[in-house]
């Protein structure tokens, strides 16, 4: 079997918990929504779709942090109830194997490369970003919403 030489990284569980208590107390930039389609809204903590008829948090994430020229702060979403941060930080989830931007950037948070993965392919994407020396790190987005799905470091 293959050693992976990068891994995923969901959003941490302090973060996730945070956006539930944040919604809970009414903060306006913070909403709950319950999912009406089974493919809209991706939990970026257990990366899995919420089923129709889940409540889930819509909240504000800066997936680059302020003081850089790439720094965004853009929505998405958690489950409302606790769920199990995605664990197979090896495997590139099979959720999320359609539709996705892969942005590759440098140690100082500057966007490099980019590539679109619509199929089975995620990993020889993965794979060719990080043959480059500069990326330091990887964000996987929505090809269409270009929402903040999950982070890709080396291994």
């Amino acid at each position: 079997m293959k050693t992976s030489i990068y891994r995923i990284v969901p959003i941490p569980t302090a973060a996730a918990e945070t956006a539930r208590r944040t919604a809970a107390s009414g903060a306006p930039d913070h909403a709950f929504v319950v999912a009406d389609s089974p493919a809209g809204y991706p939990c970026r903590h257990c990366l899995r779709w919420a089923e129709p008829g889940e409540r889930i948090i819509l909240f504000p994430f800066a997936s680059v942090p302020p003081g850089h020229p790439y720094s965004e702060t853009g929505p998405i979403f958690v489950h409302a109830d606790s769920c199990e941060r995605y664990m197979d930080t090896a495997s590139f989830p099979a959720n999320f194997r359609r539709g996705r931007v892969l942005r590759a950037y440098n140690s100082k948070h500057d966007m490099i490369d980019a590539a679109v993965v619509n199929g089975d392919e995620p990993e020889a994407v993965i794979e060719k970003l990080l043959e480059n020396p500069e990326t330091n790190f990887i964000h996987v987005r929505s090809a269409t919403r270009g929402c903040y799905t999950m982070g890709i470091e080396r291994a």
